[in-house]
């Protein structure tokens, strides 16, 4: 291990962008296949992994809503939750918040507790056995129209004592945020917090209509806002928290490379970046796999991780005293 990976693995962090059924991994798709006998298009794991080679969001998205069908249980959603809480708490993983897309299980006959509970009674288990906190995001499909969203929004509601959020994910091009304007006033009315997926292959457009239309408390990618100075200046001055994801945004050619990747301009703008995983069981890495690999990348020095780590922190939906003994936690590791 390199002392750059040493600093990393150390390193306590926050993951705030977090597809929970994008860490199901090839060894998972078949357990839980198995034991609902459910059929999928692979003979092995090896042909799943292969089938991980993406051109676009589009590609990796046809898959994923595969893999996905075999999830049917509160036991699959359980046990999916934990898995991944296991691998970020080996990252040094202190406070998660993740994303359930409920559409993609209730379209299919799923009731809508099948999954929350399911991850709920995972998250709790998780937090008992290792300490790692964690808050539920409610995700609207886009490819979708509004009114399904405002379906899932009341299907939801029993749970949203338990549900910190809602936000905005699935196909983006076409599919602008003003689309869901009026579910997200919604949402913003019954106290959930707010958070939308813009900019990844949407246009700086779409950006802006996160911010004006929908209100949003937090910006999922972003990498396009680079291209329109004003909305740069905007997007630091209001130290809007963006959640980016480099192996992602390299896994479906958002980048060509990894040292083309924005974050060093990013962070030398001022903008509030944070690094994150996405959907990890499919584009090859977890959060640390994100640090490290980029900073190798770019070039990022031990400070620039630092401060992406107390990001991590400063744009969680924590409260200001859970944040401030996390980022003091992150400020003592850094001084070590």
């Amino acid at each position: 291990m390199t002392d750059l990976a040493a600093y990393v693995a150390g390193l306590p962090k926050a993951e705030l962008h977090l597809h929970i059924e994008g860490s199901l991994e090839p060894e998972q798709m078949f357990e839980f296949a198995r034991r609902n006998r459910v059929a999928i298009p692979f003979d092995s794991v090896e042909a799943v992994r292969a089938a991980y080679d993406f051109s676009n969001l589009q590609d990796f998205l046809d898959i994923y809503y595969a893999g996905a069908d075999v999830l049917r249980t509160e036991a699959d959603f359980h046990d999916l939750a934990v898995a991944y809480f296991r691998r970020a708490a080996a990252d040094g993983v202190r406070h998660a918040e993740i994303f359930f897309d409920p559409q993609t299980h209730t379209d299919r006959g799923l009731p809508f507790g099948v999954a929350a509970d399911g991850l709920l009674s995972g998250m709790k288990a998780a937090e008992a056995e290792l300490g790692v906190t964690s808050r539920l995001i409610l995700c609207f499909l886009r490819h979708l129209d509004e009114d399904a969203a405002f379906d899932t929004l009341r299907a939801a509601e029993p749970w949203l004592d338990r549900i910190v959020g809602v936000g905005l994910d699935s196909s983006e091009v076409g599919h602008p945020p003003s689309k869901f304007r009026r579910v997200f006033e919604r949402a913003g009315e019954m106290g959930l917090k707010r958070v939308a997926h813009a900019g990844e292959e949407g246009p700086p457009e779409y950006v802006q209509e996160a911010l004006d239309l929908l209100h949003i408390d937090r910006m999922d990618h972003g990498n396009r806002s680079m291209e329109d100075e004003r909305l740069i200046e905007r997007l630091a001055d209001e130290r809007m928290t963006l959640t980016v994801c480099p192996l992602s945004n390299l896994k479906l050619c958002v980048v060509k490379d990894l040292k083309y990747h924005p974050v060093p301009e990013m962070l030398r703008r001022g903008l509030h970046v944070t690094l994150n995983s996405d959907d990890p069981a499919y584009f090859g890495g977890y959060v640390n796999d994100n640090y490290v690999r980029l900073a190798e990348a770019v070039g990022l020095t031990r400070e620039q991780l630092t401060q992406l780590a107390r990001n991590s922190f400063e744009g969680s939906f924590l409260s200001d005293g859970e944040k401030a003994a996390r980022i003091s936690e992150v400020d003592a590791y850094a001084r070590t």
